[in-house]
């Protein structure tokens, strides 16, 4: 208890664990009951339509939710330039979600088309284009929190949504069944706008700034590097999953390819645990260090602290697979059983790389974050395409693990350097 108290880290995680534990518990059953009322083919639909939203989430915040969270740590005493900081984001995340959701309405049905094969599922499109306005200003809420580290805020929010979300999401699937797990996403983020304008609410006095300050030209250089940077893993890493998961579904079957999302929302329940709590310390963390040497320290720790840890639940994990996929899913999905230690490989050189990942982000250092996610999501795409010929759906899982290690090995190299200074 005592390492725990001396170690941010993982107080961070300790109190992130409850969010999680929360998230996990009704992700397993929400996953139950989409396999059980939706099947295979209805947890390829819906993969599908999670990537989108991702995207176009991402697009819609230009992808720099990050630059909001560096520039608010840096700035967090000086109240007069975060209300100019504020303003420049809060104007900008408005307008370009507006055109956003506007081509989203304009364009949804042959985004249906590309998405589902149908053009018959628009109308969840139309409702999340529609709603992108509202889900962007929530990201900046968030943001602003993550940024003034108000970690128990976000946790609080983050259980209270998805607590509504998952009684959502149980009836609309219960009610109307693909179309009502489709809409659900939308709405679902919109529920979350909800519970996040309560607490700013009660919080104003954290997110008082001048509206008539529009944008300042003093961030736009920032902007523009954050941007350029997030947009590309904004738009090429969704992108690439839908790809991969259509060729699954031409060469194989809609099936095959919610099997293949079955094992990578399985992957996102313990991903989460690591990935919410690296986001609410890590980066912020980061963004405060000045010097190679305080990376170097921050890594030790990290290498210390959270890769045994995640080691170990991964361990954990695959010893009881038998268990939690018979728990998550219906007979229908069995196989997941089989594929299920490529994912946590991959997964285990992924927490490795993004040790590495986040300094590249918060330190803008584009040409070596340009390299990263060209080359991890051209070899995932490309190993897939390949060994899905051969060996089916395991196939995208050996992709996924094989990106990850070249990448490893990537970052790896770039920080040379690092570990030869004394």
């Amino acid at each position: 208890m005592k390492f725990v108290k001396q170690n941010k880290l993982l107080q961070v995680l300790s109190l992130n664990s409850i969010s999680v534990a929360v998230s996990f518990v009704l992700g397993i059953i929400s996953t139950k009951i989409i396999s059980y009322f939706l099947g295979t083919s209805g947890m390829a639909l819906m993969g599908s339509f999670r990537n989108f939203s991702t995207m176009l989430k991402s697009m819609a915040t230009l992808g720099i939710s990050n630059s909001v969270v560096k520039l608010v740590v840096e700035n967090k005493e000086d109240k007069r330039e975060l209300s100019v900081i504020y303003s420049t984001f809060f104007w900008l995340f408005l307008i370009v979600s507006l055109v956003f959701g506007c081509t989203t309405l304009l364009l949804a049905k042959p985004i249906s088309q590309f998405l589902f094969f149908t053009e018959v599922y628009f109308i969840p499109i139309q409702f999340f284009g529609l709603l992108l306005p509202l889900m962007v200003i929530n990201t900046f809420w968030l943001a602003i929190y993550n940024g003034l580290e108000q970690f128990k805020r976000i946790i609080y929010i983050q259980i209270f949504s998805n607590v509504l979300v998952f009684g959502l999401t149980a009836l609309l699937i219960w009610k109307q069944y693909i179309l009502g797990g489709l809409l659900s996403v939308a709405i679902g983020e919109f529920l979350m706008v909800l519970v996040t304008f309560l607490y700013v609410r009660k919080d104003n006095s954290f997110f008082q700034f001048d509206l008539h300050k529009i944008v300042s030209k003093k961030y736009i250089t920032i902007i523009k590097n954050f941007s350029i940077m997030a947009l590309l893993s904004a738009i090429i890493a969704p992108l690439t999953l839908i790809v991969i998961r259509n060729f699954i579904v031409k060469t194989h079957s809609i099936e095959e390819a919610g099997i293949w999302d079955a094992v990578n929302r399985l992957s996102s329940f313990y991903m989460l645990f690591f990935s919410s709590g690296l986001s609410m310390y890590y980066m912020p963390k980061l963004a405060s260090l000045q010097t190679d040497a305080e990376f170097k320290t921050e890594l030790k720790s990290y290498f210390k602290t959270l890769v045994p840890l995640f080691l170990l639940m991964l361990i954990v994990i695959y010893i009881c697979k038998s268990i939690i996929v018979k728990m998550a899913f219906t007979a229908e999905f069995e196989t997941v059983n089989n594929l299920l230690i490529w994912q946590l490989l991959g997964d285990f050189f992924r927490i490795m790389t993004l040790a590495f990942g986040f300094q590249i982000l918060v330190k803008t250092m584009m040409k070596r974050y340009f390299v990263v996610e060209i080359i991890f999501n051209l070899t995932f795409l490309i190993f897939s395409i390949y060994l899905i010929q051969s060996v089916s759906i395991v196939g995208a899982l050996q992709a996924y693990f094989f990106s990850n290690v070249i990448c490893f090995i990537l970052v790896l190299v770039m920080f040379r350097k690092l570990f030869r200074s004394n």
